[in-house]
């Protein structure tokens, strides 16, 4: 592990490690970011007093397959901060978000580098969890566990849940793919069965959230009546 009072990003640490040669896994943390970011390249405010983690690992899979993890992270996530909110009533949500009643508590932001059409040469799984503070005047809403009446934990104890949370579900995946992960998170989805609005690339689209696929793709109903697969976008809650 690699702990940092202030850096710009431990997901920028975590490229410079594995360009430097770390072979991984390794987790780095920073007491507070300067330039953290989420996706679609939003800023990520990270005061101290909330986790700011990224793990670099080499997974040796295809990209498409690298991308699941995402799902590990949340749920590794979810039952992190789960055990120091007992009575929250925390959900995941496509593609990679947590939830504390409807309002959002985690972020997480999956980057990596391959050549060609290689599988990716190291995979850095960013993950921002507002545990003393959260920011305001979002799109989305956002709260802590601070705001929920919660224990709040140190960054490093709540570290400490979240990798051995992951590890788990690193090896399950490792060892039987993707299935155990989707029935986790499916078990833990926020909105399953209900409207919602997907923003993609160059639209947006409505219906009915049916779940995930066996690649991780967001299945919709759409209000037409035919079935989509998104592998890809932003979901609102109708």
């Amino acid at each position: 592990m690699k702990t940092f009072d202030v850096i710009d990003s431990t997901n920028e640490e975590a490229k410079r490690l594995a360009a430097a040669g770390e072979p991984g896994p390794i987790w780095i943390t920073a007491a507070r970011q300067t330039a953290g970011r989420g996706r679609r390249g939003r800023s990520w405010d990270s005061p101290t007093g909330n986790l700011a983690a990224t793990l670099m690992v080499r997974p040796g899979r295809p990209a498409n397959e690298c991308a699941q993890l995402s799902f590990a992270a949340a749920i590794a996530a979810c039952d992190m901060l789960q055990h120091f909110a007992p009575a929250a009533a925390l959900r995941v949500k496509w593609p990679n978000d947590i939830l504390a009643n409807g309002t959002k508590l985690v972020g997480i932001l999956l980057e990596s580098a391959s050549k060609g059409g290689e599988p990716p040469d190291w995979l850095a799984i960013g993950i921002g969890a507002n545990l003393a503070t959260h920011p305001e005047g979002l799109e989305y809403p956002a709260t802590s566990l601070k705001a929920l009446g919660a224990t709040v934990p140190s960054a490093d104890d709540a570290l400490l849940h979240l990798a051995a949370n992951f590890a788990g579900w690193y090896d399950a995946w490792a060892s039987q793919g993707f299935a155990p992960l989707r029935d986790a998170w499916l078990a833990r989805a926020h909105g399953l069965g209900g409207r919602i609005r997907a923003r993609l690339a160059t639209e947006e689209t409505t219906g009915v959230f049916e779940g995930i696929d066996g690649s991780g793709a967001l299945i919709l109903r759409e209000t037409a009546g035919t079935v989509r697969h998104i592998a890809a976008g932003e979901v609102f809650f109708a």
